[in-house]
C-alpha cells in the first residue's frame, strides 16, 4: 500500500516513545525462528527432535532457520553422539538471549503504540 510522502519525509524519525520498523531485529522476529528461540529461552539445551516436534517445523525448514540463527551469534549447535546415534543439541547464547529480550520490548513499545 503506496502512501503520498512530502519532501523529506523519505526518512523515519525517531521518537523515543514511539514503536519504529527499524528497531525490530528480523532474524528474531521471523516466527519460526522466533518458536525456536522461545522453547530454548526456557531449557538449557534442547536436541534437534524435540524442536522439530514441538514447533511442527520440517527438518529442512528448521534445519533452515537454525542456519541463521546460529550465523546470527544466537545459538550454539553441538553435534554429539549419544549410544552411538548422532545427536544435535542446541543451546542459546547469551547474545541470543539478549536479543529475545530487545525483540521483546521493541514489540511492547509497538503494542503500547496501538490506538
Amino acid at each position: 500500500m503506496a502512501r503520498n510522502a512530502s519532501k523529506g519525509e523519505g526518512k523515519r524519525r525517531k521518537h523515543d516513545d514511539f514503536f519504529n520498523v527499524d528497531d525490530v531485529d528480523r532474524v528474531v522476529h521471523e516466527p519460526a525462528r522466533l518458536a525456536i528461540m522461545a522453547y530454548l529461552s526456557v531449557l538449557s539445551e534442547a536436541d534437534f527432535v524435540y524442536l522439530m516436534s514441538e514447533t511442527g517445523l520440517t527438518k529442512g525448514n528448521l534445519g533452515s532457520h537454525i542456519s541463521k540463527l546460529e550465523e546470527a551469534g544466537y545459538i550454539t549447535v553441538d553435534k554429539r553422539f549419544v549410544d552411538r546415534t548422532p545427536r544435535t543439541v542446541l543451546a542459546l547464547t547469551d547474545e541470543g538471549r539478549v536479543a529475545l529480550i530487545a525483540w521483546r520490548d521493541v514489540m511492547a513499545k509497538a503494542v503500547a503504540a496501538l490506538a
